[in-house]
């Protein structure tokens, strides 16, 4: 299947093993994950990497399986929840960061290319999250207050 804004296909990758129950080589208790998970957030550091590090550190393949609940509903669990989804997050900091660069850069017709179909990830984003009830029905991205938005 081709990528949503070139022509070219994506790359394939490696898929995880299906497993129902954590490994027996993987020691960590439901709760000592979710005090690590708690931990991690409040120094602020983001879901996904919060993941590699309980995989690399701690030797935790996989937060479900532990814990049976992915980690951002740990987070909501303990209401330590993010206000807005981590993808979307980081498209708004792009688009920030890109539209930064215009201004510098007038003449960038590559990038104002690129802005525009980031913010298109972003519109296509904040739709689905808004059917699947994550975001509120009025929520809006503004380019002028995205900035705002990023405070956790």
């Amino acid at each position: 299947m081709a990528k949503m804004h070139t022509r070219r296909k994506g790359q394939a990758g490696s898929t995880r093993p299906l497993r129902s129950e954590p490994p027996a080589w993987s020691t960590m208790s439901e709760e000592e994950v979710t005090d690590v998970v708690i931990d991690l957030w409040k120094q602020g550091i983001s879901t996904s990497e919060i993941g590699m590090i309980l995989r690399d550190k701690y030797g935790v393949p996989d937060v479900k399986l532990v814990t049976g609940k992915k980690i951002t509903g740990i987070l909501k669990e303990k209401n330590e929840a993010p206000a807005v989804p981590e993808d979307l997050y980081n498209l708004i900091v792009k688009a920030i960061g890109i539209r930064k660069h215009i201004k510098e850069n007038k003449k960038d017709v590559h990038n104002k290319r690129s802005l525009q179909n980031t913010e298109s990830k972003i519109r296509r984003l904040v739709k689905y999250y808004q059917s699947t009830k994550v975001l509120p029905a009025d929520w809006r991205y503004k380019p002028e207050t995205a900035e705002m938005l990023l405070t956790r």
